[in-house]
């Protein structure tokens, strides 16, 4: 029988592992879209973070049933490959942060793109420049766990990105207030 794991190993440079970004008692776990193969894994993985919340960036390609099933809701904010997110994104980005934040502070959410390099990581780090880190921090600290995440254009989009004080500390409270 031929020996596959050189291809095991080429695929996984190529999809990082999930990566737990955590900022200011804020979780986010980035992470590739399931497969048929691998959806027993993702629900493993999530389970193990305690996400309750799988944002899809992505075009729907899996059922949700499996994931309802086990008590995590998927939400659907679907935008252009390679690009940064629409204004109606950004909003329901931060709606469900704000609602996450009222019913289970320091919960883990999940966003997922195809790979987890691009989509996935620029809502994240939009929600850390929110929370008051600077652009190249926010994309430094995603990078160093989801290597050659963010690409050009979404870079040049998170520069100019302005943050409205929706995610700021009250009263030196750990906790994250959301406006």
């Amino acid at each position: 029988m031929p020996d596959y794991t050189h291809i095991n190993m080429a695929r996984n440079h190529y999809r990082p592992a999930p990566a737990e970004i955590t900022y200011k008692g804020r979780k986010f776990l980035i992470i590739d879209r399931p497969t048929k193969q691998t959806m027993a894994t993702f629900i493993e993985e999530l389970k193990k973070h305690g996400v309750k919340d799988v944002v899809r960036v992505c075009e729907a390609t899996y059922s949700t049933d499996i994931l309802e099933k086990e008590g995590i809701r998927v939400l659907d904010y679907p935008f252009d490959d390679g690009a940064p997110p629409p204004d109606d994104v950004i909003d329901n980005w931060f709606n469900l942060l704000k609602n996450r934040n009222k019913e289970d502070p320091g919960c883990c959410i999940a966003v997922h793109c195809v790979a987890g390099l691009g989509r996935a990581p620029v809502l994240v780090a939009v929600a850390l420049i929110e929370m008051g880190l600077k652009f190249e921090d926010a994309v430094e600290m995603i990078r160093e766990k989801r290597r050659g995440a963010i690409n050009a254009k979404q870079l040049a989009y998170l520069e100019k990105y302005r943050p409205k004080s929706r995610l700021k500390m009250k009263n030196g409270n750990k906790a994250c207030v959301i406006q």
